[in-house]
C-alpha cells in the first residue's frame, strides 16, 4: 500500500476512475447486446430505432476514454452495416 499522500489520493481517485470506466463499459456491453439481439430477431423498423441510441452511446464511451476511438468507429460501421442488411433481405 501506498505511504506518501500524494500516492494515496493518486490510489484513491484510480478507484473512483476504475469504478466508473467499469459501469461505462458494463452499460455498453449491454446496449450492444440488447441491439444484436434485435438484428438476431430480424426486426428492421426496431433495429432502426435502437440504431441511434447505440450509436450514441458508443460514441460518449469513447469520449470518455473507456474504449478506444477506432473501436467505437468499427462497431458503429458494424451495426449500421448491419441494420443496412436486413433492409436489403426484408425486402
Amino acid at each position: 500500500m501506498a505511504s506518501h499522500k500524494s500516492a494515496l489520493k493518486k490510489y484513491r481517485q484510480d478507484e473512483k476512475r476504475r469504478i466508473r470506466n467499469r459501469q461505462h463499459a458494463s452499460r455498453l456491453r449491454t446496449q450492444i447486446k440488447k441491439f444484436r439481439k434485435v438484428l438476431a430477431s430480424g426486426d428492421e423498423k426496431e433495429a432502426r430505432e435502437l440504431l441511434p441510441e447505440t450509436l450514441s452511446l458508443i460514441d460518449r464511451t469513447a469520449k470518455l476514454g473507456v474504449i478506444h476511438g477506432n473501436a467505437a468507429a468499427r462497431t458503429k460501421s458494424r451495426a449500421t452495416l448491419a441494420v443496412n442488411k436486413l433492409r436489403t433481405t426484408a425486402r
